[in-house]
C-alpha cells in the first residue's frame, strides 16, 4: 500500500461518501483543526501513564474526534448515510462529557483568578489542546448542519479540557528546576 494517491495534487480533497472540494474549503479546514486537536490530545496522553484514568479518558476523546471528523467531512447531500456514534456526533456524546466535567471539578479547588498555563507538563498540554479545540469549534460553525451536535460537542470538550488541566495541576506541585535557584 502506498500512502500517496496523487489525487490531491490539484488542490482538492475527497469527502466521505463522495465528492471533492478544494482543500481550503470550510469542511477540510474544520477537519484539519479537529485533526490538530486530536494530535494535541495525543501530546497530553504522551505525558501520562498508559492505562491511567487520564490516559483512558483521552483515548475516548480522541476516538470521539474521529466521529466528529467523519461528520464534518460529509457533504450535506450525503448526511443521510451517517451513523449515530460512528460517523455522526450525537447529543448523548455531548451529554456524556458533562458528568466527566462535574466529577473532575470535585477533585480540585476552583481557581480564584485567571489561570496561567504551565503549572505542570500534562496540564500545559491539556491547556494547549483546549485552545486548539476552541479553534476547531469556530471552524466547525461554517460547516455544521442545522441540528448537528458537532459545535456543542467541541464547546463541551473545551470545558472538559480546562477542567482536566486544573485537575492535573493538583494542589501540591513539585518546584520546577528553574524555580529552585
Amino acid at each position: 500500500m502506498k500512502i500517496y494517491t496523487r489525487k490531491g495534487d490539484d488542490g482538492t480533497t475527497g469527502l466521505l461518501y463522495g465528492g471533492r472540494v478544494r482543500k481550503d474549503a470550510p469542511a477540510p479546514a474544520a477537519c484539519g483543526d479537529v485533526d490538530e486537536a486530536q494530535a494535541a490530545l495525543g501530546i497530553a496522553r504522551a505525558t501520562t501513564a498508559r492505562g491511567s484514568e487520564l490516559d483512558d479518558l483521552l483515548v475516548g476523546l480522541e476516538r470521539d474526534l474521529w466521529v466528529l471528523m467523519a461528520e464534518v467531512a460529509t457533504a450535506p447531500e450525503h448526511r443521510d448515510r451517517l451513523v449515530a456514534g460512528s460517523t455522526l456526533v450525537t447529543p448523548e456524546m455531548v451529554g456524556a462529557l458533562e458528568p466527566m466535567i462535574d466529577e473532575l471539578t470535585r477533585r480540585f479547588d476552583a481557581p480564584t483568578e485567571f489561570v496561567l498555563p504551565g503549572q505542570a507538563p500534562t496540564a500545559a498540554a491539556l491547556d494547549l489542546a483546549r485552545t486548539v479545540v476552541r479553534r476547531a469549534e469556530r471552524s466547525a460553525l461554517a460547516v455544521a448542519a442545522p441540528g448537528s451536535s458537532v459545535v456543542p460537542y467541541l464547546n463541551r470538550l473545551s470545558d472538559l479540557l480546562w477542567t482536566m488541566a486544573r485537575w492535573q495541576e493538583g494542589d501540591a506541585l513539585p518546584a520546577r528546576p528553574q524555580d529552585q535557584e
